[in-house]
């Protein structure tokens, strides 16, 4: 079982002679990273926007109802 396991595992580690192979992997972690940051970023932009739309929405429901209510009564 052990021979199984470090075998499956071994073939997910590569560390590579040549040094220079990780200026590579380090440019593609590079740009994902700030795809990522830039990703975070719009989604929270565009979170703050909706969430602007559904107070203005709650607000002018809520004046709504009021104005009901005030009619009942009067």
């Amino acid at each position: 079982m052990d021979f199984l396991n470090h075998t499956l595992l071994g073939l997910f580690l590569y560390f590579p002679e040549d040094k220079t192979e990780y200026i590579s992997a380090g440019i593609t972690c590079f740009i994902f990273l700030v795809a990522a940051v830039f990703t975070m970023r719009a989604i929270i932009r565009y979170s703050k926007k909706e969430e602007l739309k559904t107070k203005q929405f709650e607000d002018e429901v809520t004046r709504r109802n009021q104005r009901i209510k005030d009619d009942t009564i009067s």
